[in-house]
């Protein structure tokens, strides 16, 4: 985070040939804007995450000066972006507390400013361009389960396989794919999972290829996030737009995401709820199948297709010098589907 800035200078020489800069929040801004000097182009600065929410590791500790790198390097930016609005409001809202722990001057006009630039444009989702969402046949004999998501702590997955557990004891019958990312620290639970449901699984692993990885979603009959983090949903809104029925937690961002019309069914509020949504999606195949159609038209709405026109709209705006909060974007407002 510290050395991007140092990286980036370097690979682009001639800053002066640029519009604009599209920057992540894991780069130090101020450090760019500082070496790159007078040329330095308009930036928007996009939150994809950030250091003041973020769930720590076990026995990890915050690092303030990470969170207080975002805010000034969003404070130096031209324009803001965050991913959901449910992102936006859970940065504003750390930040407010990490400013109130200054021992001095506690600069919350710094937070007004930011977010008077600040807009919300949701990420877009690959589907192959022209594709109808909807549901396809799985030519399986029982119902698929999908964890298409990092095999990481934030993601919770001792949740996930306790029900899965419990599913197994009451003789719900179902198939499992988990087709999330790995990296060198994964959860024990997945290899004792693979134990406990290897008559279960039929595929484990990162799939590189996308056209596996689609054909994995388009058999799937239901996906499932426990995620204590998620600031969008890629992975469950690919997976709704293959045809997957989403059981997602009531947090994070995942209510803004659906339809008011499906919360009551898509949306679980504790553990014995999850149960017992899940075993009414795995066991009731054909009442599914109205919501599921619906459901990923809607999930198609976060297609790259529809999505890439609000970033190319905001970053040509930034260039002519427009702040990001008077931008005119279909994903603004109070982010109601």
């Amino acid at each position: 985070m510290r050395g991007a800035a140092l990286q980036f200078v370097k690979q682009a020489q001639d800053l002066s040939s640029y519009d604009v800069i599209f920057a992540t929040d894991l780069m130090d801004l101020t450090d760019f804007k500082g070496l790159a000097g007078p040329d330095c182009p308009p930036v928007v600065f996009y939150f994809h995450e950030n250091q003041l929410s973020y769930p720590l590791a076990p026995n990890e500790k915050r690092d303030f000066h990470l969170g207080f790198t975002n805010i000034v390097s969003a404070a130096a930016a031209d324009a803001v972006v965050f991913n959901s609005c449910f992102h936006r409001d859970d940065f504003f809202n750390a930040a407010r507390k990490l400013l109130r722990k200054m021992p001095d001057t506690r600069p919350g006009w710094l937070l007004d400013d930011i977010e008077a630039k600040t807009c919300v444009i949701y990420p877009g989702i690959r589907l192959p361009k022209g594709r109808t969402p909807g549901i396809s046949g799985s030519g399986l004999d029982r119902p698929l389960i999908v964890w298409n998501h990092r095999w990481e702590y934030d993601k919770n997955p001792d949740l996930f396989f306790r029900v899965l557990g419990r599913l197994k004891e009451k003789g719900v019958g179902f198939y499992l794919a988990l087709l999330g990312e790995q990296y060198d620290k994964v959860p024990q639970v997945f290899e004792r999972a693979k134990d406990t449901f290897r008559d279960e699984i039929l595929v484990a692993g990162y799939q590189a290829s996308g056209e596996v990885y689609r054909e994995w979603l388009s058999k799937g009959r239901v996906v499932v996030s426990t995620a204590i983090q998620e600031n969008f949903g890629i992975a469950v809104m690919e997976a709704t737009a293959y045809g997957c029925f989403p059981l997602l937690p009531d947090r994070l961002s995942y209510p803004e995401l659906v339809p008011e019309r499906f919360r009551r069914d898509v949306i679980y509020s504790s553990e014995k709820m999850l149960l017992e949504k899940l075993t009414t999606a795995l066991t009731t195949a054909d009442g599914l199948v109205p919501a599921r159609r619906a459901l990923a038209q809607n999930a198609a709405r976060f297609s790259w297709e529809a999505m890439i026109g609000e970033y190319d709209r905001l970053l040509a705006e930034t260039a002519r010098g427009k702040k990001a909060g008077t931008v005119k974007t279909s994903s603004r407002g109070n982010c109601k589907v």
